[in-house]
């Protein structure tokens, strides 16, 4: 297990699957509430939902609306289930706060090199702590305990 400490956005607890791009992502306009899905045009996310996912990227574009259409995901029930961020700016402070979701940004270590989509990661917002299971410990672990 790999640990990240960061500094905590918003607190609480919450584990998934990551979901990670190296592309900051557009709230208005970019993504679709109502479904989770980014909508971006050029995004290497187009076409993918983040609904129940922990989103790792680097930060937030865009216009304040950037808030309100994560916070309509939220009302829909397609939002992420955490949050693990690079770049701290208002838009994404207020949004993870209208989220309610765990997030966590400046971390000891860059969360986009270390994470990678798949692998399971635990969000502990109150602490400021990711915990990363690789998903090839993941896949070892359930391939060990399948019968033959």
């Amino acid at each position: 297990m790999i640990v990240l400490r960061g500094r905590k956005v918003v607190g609480g607890c919450a584990e998934g699957e990551a979901l990670v791009t190296h592309d900051t992502i557009s709230g208005w306009g970019g993504i679709d509430p109502m479904t989770g899905t980014v909508i971006e045009t050029h995004h290497e996310l187009r076409g993918v939902s983040f609904k129940d996912k922990v989103l790792v990227f680097p930060g937030a574009k865009g216009s304040s609306g950037w808030s309100a259409a994560f916070h309509l995901a939220r009302i829909a029930g397609f939002a992420p289930k955490a949050m693990v961020f690079n770049v701290m700016t208002t838009k994404i402070a207020l949004g993870a706060v209208v989220m309610r979701a765990p997030a966590v940004t400046e971390f000891d270590q860059d969360p986009l090199t270390v994470i990678e989509t798949g692998d399971w990661v635990k969000v502990d917002g109150d602490r400021g702590i990711v915990e990363v299971t690789k998903a090839e410990v993941t896949k070892a672990v359930i391939t060990e305990k399948s019968p033959v």
